[in-house]
């Protein structure tokens, strides 16, 4: 074990807790799935035929409703989409009769909303269909032990009914999904929030779809960018100020927090915030108070505050440029948002997104587009994100002459890139052509020149290393260099790696044996 050493992974605690069996007479746990679809019953008992498991099977909400109440299963596996009583509403009833009862969600549709308003009603995670089998192996067994655990410490709590909230976010992706789930689990309390990410990745949209999943929903919610109001103004524009307080003062003016009591206040790029203003935000979070400029009477005020920034604030502390304490009164819950070249299976989803928005206000523009223009999209690194997107479907929609958004209507650097890139035969992204000959073994990957190339264009290199070489795995070789790739950034650490990859440490260790990757470092 490394220095520092590590608890066991959930998945191997897991696996032992259902080894030593659960609510079952014969010491063995029990699963209920609720689906209506009979291949999804088969699918699962295949999957699980030959661990020490029951399984319940119910093909609708009602009666797995009947099957939890008569036999209490360690956990629901349960499809959000089913005839008259849907998952959600299932999920409510079940989490009614029994708080501490663990249900895992599946759905064929990962929008932001399914996600959100599942994690705000209890559910322990959600799959997506078509499964990722190891993935959902290793949730499973997490989910047991999470069971056994429950009878013994306090259960996850009951959340309230979710409230409607128009669909604004766009992403299917894992990190998206990840994004969804820590939406669903915080929106419900009252604790400082605070979303990093590159600009134009949304952090708006983020606090908003708290402020609309949570339960200050009928009070206000006011944005500020403390970077677009000048520093002079700010404290006021907070705070408020009293008459004659400071020159131009005529009249007494109620700042934001006094106008967002009982609301929520976001603080967009509170890292450009002056150092004085800092002090009294610090105030506002420790104290629940604030005073007016000039005036010294305090003022109670029960705001909850969801800040973001695009900076590093901890590089900013480090330059004293940001108050060390701030910081941490702020990063009780962090929430990062992934920039858009690193969810690139999302692009198509945004495309038609913005196509479709677009077309209310322009509805004889394009209503599709074509295939050479996506790929020019998918292999554009997008540095302004997904507000570079949406203005360059825009400006698109507006200069194509067709019903079709073409390559030619795409501003010149995205068009430009996609056609200096056609590759030839083996002139292909990433990869050296003697690495043509044992691609899986190359030092190079496809990966690290997603920057340059985008990863549309490094899936493309791996098709055409196949198309030359039978014997060439795809799957494999992307998945050896992904595990190399990620052991090597963290130091040879299983833990940060399948963090990084998104997979648990027990999936991580297999892939290493199946695949032979010598460990070269001080893995633990």
């Amino acid at each position: 074990m490394a220095a520092g050493g590590s608890s066991p992974s959930r998945s191997s605690q897991a696996a032992a807790s259902s080894e030593r069996g659960g609510n079952v007479g014969d010491g063995r746990q029990r699963i209920l799935i609720i689906d209506d679809e009979k291949d999804v019953h088969y699918s699962f008992r295949r999957l699980l035929e030959k661990e020490p498991l029951e399984i319940l099977s119910a093909e609708s909400g009602d009666e797995g409703i009947r099957l939890a109440r008569k036999s209490p299963p360690d956990l629901i596996v349960m499809d959000i989409r089913m005839g008259q009583q849907s998952g959600l509403d299932t999920l409510k009833e079940l989490r009614h009769m029994n708080p501490k009862q663990v249900v895992i969600m599946m759905t064929a549709y990962g929008t932001s909303q399914t996600a959100i308003e599942a994690m705000k009603l209890g559910a322990y995670d959600y799959v997506l269909k078509p499964f990722d089998i190891p993935h959902l192996k290793d949730l499973l067994f997490e989910a047991l032990a999470a069971a056994r655990a429950m009878r013994q410490i306090v259960a996850f709590p009951v959340k309230a009914s979710p409230e409607e909230t128009r669909q604004t976010i766009v992403g299917n992706s894992p990190a998206m999904q990840q994004v969804y789930k820590l939406i669903g689990q915080v929106a419900p309390t009252n604790t400082t929030i605070l979303i990093t990410g590159e600009s134009g990745t949304g952090k708006e949209l983020v606090a908003r779809a708290i402020y609309q999943n949570g339960s200050r929903l009928n009070k206000p919610f006011i944005a500020i960018n403390c970077a677009a109001i000048p520093e002079n103004l700010l404290e006021s524009e907070l705070f408020g100020h009293e008459k004659g307080a400071f020159t131009g003062a005529m009249a007494q003016r109620i700042g934001k927090f006094e106008q967002c009591d009982g609301g929520t206040l976001f603080l967009d790029e509170i890292g450009d915030m002056p150092l004085t203003t800092q002090t009294k935000i610090l105030r506002v979070l420790q104290e629940g108070e604030i005073s007016r400029v000039g005036h010294n009477q305090s003022i109670k005020t029960d705001v909850r505050i969801i800040a973001a920034s695009n900076k590093d604030l901890w590089q900013a502390v480090q330059r004293k440029e940001f108050r060390e304490d701030l910081f941490y009164r702020l990063n009780v819950v962090r929430l990062n948002l992934p920039p858009l070249r690193e969810r690139a299976s999302d692009l198509p989803l945004l495309v038609a997104y913005f196509i479709n928005k677009f077309r209310l206000k322009q509805p004889t523009g394009p209503s599709q587009i074509a295939e050479e223009a996506l790929a020019a999209i998918q292999r554009y690194p997008w540095p302004g994100n997904v507000r570079e997107l949406e203005n360059c479907i825009q400006r698109s929609m507006v200069l194509a002459t067709g019903n079709t958004i073409t390559l030619a209507s795409l501003p010149e650097e995205i068009g430009r890139g996609y056609r200096s890139t056609a590759p030839g035969p083996l002139q292909t992204a990433g990869f050296t052509p003697d690495e043509t000959t044992h691609p899986a073994a190359g030092a190079k990957s496809a990966a690290g020149e997603t920057g340059k190339t985008g990863l549309a264009q490094a899936i493309e290199t791996l098709f055409e290393f196949a198309r030359h070489d039978k014997q060439f795995k795809i799957i494999d070789a992307a998945e050896r260099e992904l595990i190399v790739r990620a052991l090597a950034v963290t130091a040879g650490n299983q833990v940060q790696a399948a963090k990084l990859l998104g997979i648990t440490r027990a999936t991580l260790r297999k892939r290493v044996d199946k695949f032979g990757i010598q460990k070269r470092m001080a893995i633990d």
